[in-house]
């Protein structure tokens, strides 16, 4: 196996949610595991709850994510960012994260030459796209 960065989502009681609407996203293979099928947790109410969720999409898309513990707290403090030149594949993946999502930056031409776009999905990531433009003479 290649060594690979790829985000990790924090959730609160809806990653398996979230990680089913990423797999309708970026295709490819979904694997769920709850914190009841490795008894890691001693509260009842948590034993359905996503423990480690791994989506292996198309195009080298890796995406992870796991509901907290209610005893973790939730912070945020990143984005997801998806860049590339593949202007029909990026595209297809703002439209889909875009259902539900809050627009903070349509996807448009940027001063910096390149398609560029910001929203938060309506499980509250932020994500970025870059689309690159043609390159300046």
């Amino acid at each position: 196996m290649a060594t690979r960065l790829n985000p990790y989502l924090n959730f609160r009681d809806n990653a398996r949610d979230a990680m089913e609407f990423y797999h309708g996203v970026f295709g490819g293979t979904l694997e769920l595991s709850t914190f009841g099928d490795f008894q890691a947790s001693q509260d009842p109410v948590e034993k359905d709850l996503i423990m480690h969720g791994m989506l292996t999409g198309d195009n080298d898309v890796v995406l992870m994510g796991a509901d907290l513990p209610a005893s973790m707290a939730l912070t945020d403090n990143s984005s997801v960012s998806l860049s590339g030149d593949e202007e029909a594949v990026l595209r297809g993946w703002w439209d889909k994260l875009a259902d539900g999502a809050t627009v903070a930056e349509p996807l448009a031409k940027a001063p910096w030459g390149d398609t560029f776009g910001m929203l938060t999905d309506k499980f509250g990531v932020p994500w970025l796209v870059n689309i690159a433009g043609t390159p300046q003479a």
